[in-house]
């Protein structure tokens, strides 16, 4: 991968910085899409919600499809949240695309037709793609590193570790828009949970959450990080202080009887070696699924390598 240091992965990646789109165009074409989105030298961006449903966007199902396990909730979660962005080299005839929420991407069609710096906006992100795109990834960043991930995906047929019973005066509810504060009181460490809702005030209205408090202490919070039609991705944080009391483990597994409730599977995602993680995916009744490997990507590879502070990765 010429024009790439491969190096030691770092602890914590940088979510994708998005900006507002500027106006919405009538697009003069046979489809007659009405978009909103931005063009940047020659990549189209659109917001989360915005780019078509039909037509040749609908018809690259191998690209982004639907229906699968961990990562791959996430465009589906894009479109239906409108939280993230796309990118593509066309409006409404993509030939190579990109979509991306809380710092995560995923990289579709042909890289032939993509230029290095059309991935600018991509810096400082984790990108899932096909190995195609690697000689593409190396000379856009002057930095890749190969990380090695893992999917779940919860079997009620698994037997699960005995629960552990919540302390007294510990509440596991749902949150509601009033938690927000209490969300972003979480900190910055811990602030990446709520990444792929915009914010504290997304992830406590969102309705998929399950918390642990204490009074009005927020300890532990387990959350659909991504969702889709089949499947829902599980994240979840806790607070120094809460860890190992079980506060985890109650969250998530209520949270997931919520999700079966809605006739979706609860999926998990974690690094190959992140153990606590793992470990809490095997005691709340999840199976290893499969491990596929994702890019650590940094600066782009014209602009010196400058590298802002990168938050948790889950």
């Amino acid at each position: 991968m010429a024009g790439a240091r491969i190096g030691t992965a770092p602890r914590h990646p940088l979510p994708v910085r998005t900006q507002c789109t500027t106006h919405a165009s009538r697009l003069t074409h046979s489809l007659a899409y009405n978009l909103t989105y931005k063009r940047s030298g020659s990549v189209i961006e659109f917001p989360g919600s915005a780019a078509p449903a039909a037509g040749p966007w609908a018809t690259v199902p191998f690209w982004f499809a639907s229906g699968h396990p961990g990562l791959g909730v996430l465009p589906e979660h894009v479109r239906s949240t409108g939280h993230g962005r796309w990118w593509a080299d066309h409006p409404v005839r993509p030939r190579a695309a990109a979509v991306s929420c809380a710092g995560h991407v995923i990289l579709g069609g042909d890289p032939r037709l993509t230029r290095p710096g059309d991935l600018t906006p991509l810096a400082h992100s984790w990108i899932a793609a096909p190995d195609r795109f690697l000689p593409l990834l190396g000379a856009a960043f002057e930095r890749i590193v190969p990380w090695e991930r893992m999917i779940w995906v919860h079997d009620s047929h698994v037997p699960a570790i005995p629960a552990v019973r919540v302390p007294p005066g510990v509440t596991v509810r749902r949150l509601t828009p009033r938690d927000a504060e209490a969300v972003q009181e979480l900190g910055p460490e811990l602030a990446w949970i709520a990444g792929s809702w915009g914010g504290p005030h997304g992830l406590a209205a969102c309705g998929r959450t399950r918390a642990a408090f204490h009074g009005t202490r927020l300890l532990s919070l387990a959350c659909t990080y991504y969702t889709g039609s089949r499947y829902e991705d599980v994240a979840v944080v806790t607070r120094p202080e809460g860890r190992g009391r079980g506060l985890a483990a109650a969250c998530v597994r209520a949270l997931c009887t919520d999700i079966t409730a809605r006739g979706r599977t609860a999926t998990w995602t974690c690094s190959r070696d992140n153990h606590p993680s793992r470990g809490l995916a095997e005691a709340t009744g999840f199976r290893l699924y499969r491990e596929y490997v994702h890019y650590a990507v940094g600066a782009p590879a014209h602009d010196g390598g400058r590298q802002p502070r990168r938050p948790a990765l889950r």
